[in-house]
């Protein structure tokens, strides 16, 4: 007897491994996959200028890292003492406007940087509803709480959006794996929540059809929805997905993106971090100092992985002994 629907996740014929160097950009759920990356020591770019939701967003800000940016006074607010730019989430900001170009430039550069030398970027697309300033007619990453009337509200259309994520394509050279958040926008309300969906999940599948050798889709979307599809797998809003969830997707990803070897190795990097956050009974026993000397060992036959703060942990544990 079945009580749940199972998607099979093709394994990628070019998969990823502990050399590559991966971006991650979009919405919250691209932040939930690079943490666990991360976690796991992958070297991974996290949306150097905070959480971006829609196609138009996604696409102007690798512009900006390409070409560079120097906020505009119609493009900064200010709120509650800090600047921000309509440009960028709330992420970036600073105590003047000043500051607040120092603090764009910086993460446009941290993003240019991992836009060039990334193997893979992730983007995870949240919706299509966008909102436009009504001053200067340009999609705002963000409203930053301001009065509603200064806004437009818009749906993108599937061609728009194909159109947005050709554009990502031209400005990168790495592979794409595209992702559609499982998280709704009930703000949005159900209804508009559902047709924005649709049109980016449209879009993302024209897309791949149309260049097989340069993207990827992950079903993360269908896999919260489709495949787990039951509230106690959402956090206490009932919009976004909860850790376990998060984990089962990560878990699904890892075994469908990883080459043999970097999965391999990943389980190594597990149980050498699991090790190093054991607490020690008697942390100046010799039996802990041995455990400590393995641990390093261990890190040491993984030379590409960075391990310095756990060495650096292993490390005082064997001199609080001398």
């Amino acid at each position: 007897m079945k009580f749940r629907t199972e998607i099979d996740i093709k394994r990628w014929t070019n998969p990823l491994d502990y050399s590559h160097k991966i971006l991650c950009l979009g919405s919250c759920f691209a932040r939930n996959i690079a943490e666990l990356l991360e976690h796991n020591k992958f070297r991974v770019t996290t949306s150097p200028t905070g959480t971006l939701f829609n196609p138009a967003s996604i696409a102007l800000t690798m512009r900006l890292m390409s070409e560079g940016y120097t906020p505009k006074d119609e493009d900064i607010v200010e709120l509650d003492g800090s600047y921000l730019s309509y440009k960028f989430h709330s992420d970036i900001s600073a105590d003047s406007p000043e500051a607040l170009t120092d603090v764009a430039t910086e993460a446009l550069e941290r993003g240019r940087r991992a836009m060039h030398e990334a193997d893979t970027t992730i983007i995870t697309l949240g919706t299509a509803w966008v909102y436009r300033l009504n001053a200067t007619g340009e999609v705002v990453a963000n409203c930053h709480k301001q009065p509603q009337r200064l806004f437009s509200r818009e749906l993108l259309t599937v061609t728009e959006c194909e159109a947005l994520l050709e554009e990502m394509l031209s400005l990168t050279e790495s592979r794409i794996v595209l992702t559609l958040s499982p998280v709704r926008h009930v703000g949005e309300g159900l209804e508009d929540n559902s047709l924005s969906k649709a049109i980016l999940r449209v879009a993302i599948a024209n897309i791949c059809r149309r260049h097989p050798d340069r993207t990827v889709y992950f079903p993360s979307f269908e896999m919260l929805v489709d495949d787990l599809r039951d509230y106690r797998f959402y956090g206490d809003d009932l919009v976004h997905p909860s850790r376990q969830a998060i984990e089962y997707i990560a878990e699904h990803f890892f075994d469908a993106a990883l080459s043999p070897r970097a999965r391999e190795q990943m389980q190594q990097i597990r149980d050498i971090v699991a090790a190093v956050n054991h607490r020690p009974h008697n942390p100046r026993s010799q039996t802990y100092q041995e455990f400590c000397r393995r641990q390093l060992a261990a890190m040491e036959r993984l030379s590409e992985i960075d391990f310095s703060q756990e060495r650096a942990t292993m490390e005082r544990m064997l001199q609080i002994n001398l």
